[in-house]
Parts: structure tokens; sequence; C-alpha cells
């Protein structure tokens, strides 16, 4: 338990002072938190064949550790032959230990072992959350090269409490989230 918690106890004993410092917060209360982390997969190829969805959300419950579930469409779209509530994604959200479990492990493993990486790009939304797209599914050590059908990729959403983007930036870089360009 101890271990699975670390980032948490990071930031409680380091982040969260620093940030305090930082932005001159007056209340422990101000200090920016990483609510939740949002795993998506968009697939629309899934309309073809089923099978798709129940590989994908396989795949992405090794990976966070935490059951996917399907989404579906909202309504009918002739043009893409899709029908309303046909699944065309898979999602799951992250909380609490599994959400430090799972930034610990994009950070320190899976991040790294994309060829030619130098860091993700620094755009926030405008409200202090970040989307981060990653193109491959086989950067997790959960997932066995030789038993997948094809590559597809993932938006990660980091959703935090920060108020402007400068604050957002500053906590997600303070969790180890490498940007490039990144001003300190």
């Amino acid at each position: 338990m101890a271990n699975t918690a670390r980032l948490k106890q990071e930031y409680i004993d380091r982040i969260a002072p620093a940030l305090k410092e930082k932005f001159g917060y007056t209340s422990a209360m101000q200090i920016p938190v990483l609510k939740k982390i949002v795993i998506n997969q968009g697939l629309g190829i899934a309309t073809a064949d089923k099978k798709i969805i129940e590989v994908a959300v396989n795949e992405l419950t090794a990976i966070t550790g935490q059951k996917a579930v399907a989404t579906v469409s909202k309504k009918d779209v002739a043009n893409f032959k899709l029908r309303k509530k046909m699944p065309i994604g898979v999602m799951v959200t992250l909380r609490r230990e599994r959400m430090y479990e799972f930034l610990e492990k994009l950070v320190k493993v899976a991040l790294p072992r994309i060829r030619d990486f130098k860091g993700i790009e620094s755009k926030l939304d405008g409200r202090g959350n970040y989307t981060l797209g990653i193109q491959e599914q086989i950067i997790f050590p959960e997932i066995n090269i030789d038993a997948i059908d094809r590559i597809v990729g993932m938006n990660i959403t980091f959703v935090t409490t920060a108020k402007t983007d400068e604050e957002g930036f500053a906590l997600l870089k303070e969790f180890g989230l490498p940007f490039k360009n990144a001003k300190d």
C-alpha cells in the first residue's frame, strides 16, 4: 500500500507546498489538485466489427487496472454507417490511488518507450486541464505486442482543479510530465 500512493505522498509533502509558495496561496484549498485521469479511445472502425470494442476494453482494462466501458453513438449518421447506441469507443475514468498509479506508470515507463521522444506538447485547454494524445497503445508494458491486431491511439485527459493554465501546467510539471520547451 505504501508504494501505491507514492505520488500522492509526494504531492502532500513536496508539490503542494511548492505550488503554495510559487503562486502565493493563502489557503490550502486554493492549491490545484489532480482530480481524475480519463483515458479514451475512439474506434470508428468498430462499426464494421464488434470484436474491436471487446479487444479495446480488455487492453484498456489491462493498462489501467480498472474495467473500461464501451461508449456509444448518440445519433444516426448514414454516411458513416452509424446507428444510434452503436459502440464506437472505449473509456475509463481513474481517480484516487489508481489515478496516481497510472500517472507514475505513464511518466516513468510508458512515455520513455516512445521512439524519438522529445517531450509532450505544453498546450492546456484554458481551464488548467491537459489532454495528451498517444498514437500507439503498445508503449504500455501490459500490452503484448504479438497479441495485438491493430495499433490504436488514445487520449489521456488530466483534469485538475487549477483555475488557469499556468497553475495546471505547474501542477502537471511537478508530477513529472515531460513537457518540451518547458520554461521554469
